[in-house]
Order: structure tokens, then sequence, then C-alpha cells
């Protein structure tokens, strides 16, 4: 089972992202958290000092890292931003999409580093794990995927 600690140190490792920013990107997300916790966040569980990230500091995190790489984006007049609820169903789902969001990603993009991976995925079945859980045609998302997209991830930007 993939563990928040893990994503985060993935995406930071794909993205060469230093410890300084990860604070800002933490901040940015609304998680105020300090240079040394994010290193014990880093950290392996088996590492003294080791700080388990809970889904809150994931979603903190992915929505800085949305903010960081994309800008702060104000809702359009009478827009209403209805919150995500995370559960243990659509968590994997969720870390796709913003990871799509915050890299600029289309479909294609997405399909091809998952390619890097050796995974293929039609683009109808990755539609599907972008829609709304009560969409009919929603499919969860496994931890295949997002293990498989950051291995992608990695292999895309650092070779």
């Amino acid at each position: 089972m993939l563990r928040n600690n893990d994503i985060i140190r993935r995406v930071r490792y794909a993205l060469d992202i230093k410890d300084n920013v990860m604070v800002n990107i933490f901040k940015d997300g609304g998680c105020d958290v300090t240079r040394e916790e994010v290193i014990n966040i880093l950290k392996r569980e088996e590492d003294e000092g080791f700080l388990k990230c809970n889904n809150k500091m994931l979603e903190a995190f992915l929505d800085g890292l949305i903010i960081f790489k994309r800008g702060r984006q104000e809702p359009k007049p009478g827009q209403v931003v209805e919150p995500v609820k995370i559960n243990k169903n659509n968590i994997n789902n969720i870390i796709l999409k913003k990871l799509k969001i915050a890299l600029s990603f289309k479909s294609d993009d997405m399909i091809n580093i998952l390619g890097l991976a050796g995974v293929k995925i039609s683009p109808s079945e990755l539609s599907a794990l972008f829609r709304k859980e009560d969409h009919k045609n929603y499919r969860e998302c496994g931890d295949r995927y997002v293990r498989n997209f950051l291995k992608g991830l990695a292999l895309y930007y650092r070779g």
C-alpha cells in the first residue's frame, strides 16, 4: 500500500523540490510546517523522527503544488468551490487529478508517463479515473496507477 509520505517523497524526488520550497508549498496549501517537519515527513517509517503525513497534510501539499506550479486562481464571481471529501476509496483518484492539474498535463501526457512505467491505459479508462464519484462511468483508482505514475514521473523528469 502506498503511504502519504511515500507519495510526497516521490513527487519531491521527481520534481527535484528543495526543502525550503517544500515548506512554502505546504504553506500555500494551508498547512504550516517547519523545515524540520518537512525533513521528518520525508524520512522512512523506521527512521528516528519520522512524522506520519495524514490525508489533510497530503491534500495541503497537492493544493500547494498546484499553486506553486500554476499560481493562485481566484474563483469566478458566483462560482461555488465545493471541497472534495477525501476517503480511502477516492484518495488515489484525487492524487492523480491534482498532479495532472499541477503539472498542466493533458490526458495524452498522463498516458505517456504511465507508459514509461510500463502501464498501458486507454483514454477512456483514464477519463473514468477523473470523473466524479457519483458519475456512472467513475472508476476507483488503485494504488498501482499512482505508484506507476510517480515512477513514470521520475523517469520523465530525471531520466
